[in-house]
């Protein structure tokens, strides 16, 4: 962005994965490095592009997928050729845009963000898509994906506590990133509309926008009394095509228990420790556009830089050591 490069490290001093899957998504994380750092050798089987800074203490390394190559096969093979160039990074965050599932018991609404959080049964992040058709033609989901790293956990548990007392600064962090990088407000001001129309009602118009749909099919909510981006905790489904259907949506979420949407996030789970943080830009309906994708990308990254300011730092590569090896085998009891 703006920034100029200040120093350079060496490849063992990045500990954190930080993975976009769009290039609006990769500007957002860029906005919240508080320090940019020379670029590193790679090896030549490495295509990756890196931004290398640091944000909230940590030293972190930034990539996006592929231009136009999406889903979890990409994210995977991205994360793979970051592995073998970082040999440090102790866990990841994946963080950009998805879409939300509103319901009577979750208000979700575009700008808000849903971070992925496990269950009982499950990581926190499920790959919705992948399993087998038996012969009553139920299709049965195999197979499960980590959960994030206990100390990404215990920030969540402070970050959650912080919100209950008032603490919110997410929207802050983009009001702040607006005001210092002018030429972004255009694509990731926030928008003013949050139409959320009946799952019944599919869109009207082949143009994106929603001028020509019945206004009378809106779902009738009660307004917000701040815009501050709502944080949502829950399970996030993870699949290689585009949720674009209120109906399916609706019933994989009421089966699931799902908050939202995205298409990379189970490509990372089982390479390294990983939280997801999604940004809500749609509801996965018929009238999905790309209006809230600049805003959401950017709450996204706030919350991934507030996240990172609650992670302890390590003074030295020993300490950090240990530090991980604590960590990664300790994991608290969270209630959701």
């Amino acid at each position: 962005m703006a920034k100029t490069a200040s120093r350079t490290l060496s490849h063992d001093d990045y500990m954190i994965a930080w993975i976009c899957g769009l290039p609006l998504e990769f500007a957002a994380a860029k906005t919240m490095l508080d320090e940019l750092h020379n670029s590193l050798p790679q090896p030549p089987t490495d295509h990756n592009a890196y931004t290398l800074g640091r944000v909230s203490g940590h030293n972190v390394v930034i990539a996006c997928l592929p231009f136009g190559v999406y889903g979890i096969t990409s994210s995977a093979t991205v994360l793979a050729n970051m592995l073998l160039t970082f040999s440090y990074l102790r866990f990841g965050l994946m963080v950009g845009i998805g879409g939300g599932v509103p319901s009577k018991h979750t208000d979700i609404r575009l700008g808000d963000v849903v971070v992925s959080m496990p269950s009982a049964t499950s990581g926190g992040v499920i790959q919705y898509d992948y399993g087998k058709t038996l012969l009553n033609g139920r299709f049965q989901r195999t197979g499960s994906l980590n959960k994030p790293p206990a100390v990404l956990l215990m920030a969540v548990s402070q970050l959650q506590s912080d919100s209950m007392m008032g603490k919110a600064p997410i929207g802050q962090i983009v009001e702040d990133v607006l005001q210092k990088y002018e030429g972004m407000r255009g694509q990731f001001a926030r928008p003013n509309q949050d139409l959320l129309f009946n799952s019944v009602y599919d869109h009207q118009s082949s143009n994106p926008d929603c001028s020509t749909c019945d206004q009378i099919q809106l779902v009738n909510r009660a307004p917000r009394a701040t815009n501050e981006p709502y944080i949502h905790y829950g399970l996030v489904a993870s699949g290689n095509q585009v949720m674009k259907n209120a109906k399916t949506r609706d019933s994989l979420a009421q089966e699931l228990d799902i908050f939202c949407f995205e298409m990379e996030a189970a490509g990372l789970m089982d390479q390294l420790p990983c939280l997801v943080i999604r940004g809500i830009c749609d509801y996965c309906d018929s009238h999905k556009n790309k209006q809230w994708q600049g805003y959401a990308a950017l709450a996204a990254a706030a919350y991934a830089k507030v996240l990172l300011f609650v992670v302890p730092v390590p003074s030295y590569r020993l300490q950090l050591s240990m530090w991980f090896s604590f960590w990664g085998n300790v994991y608290p009891l969270i209630h959701i």
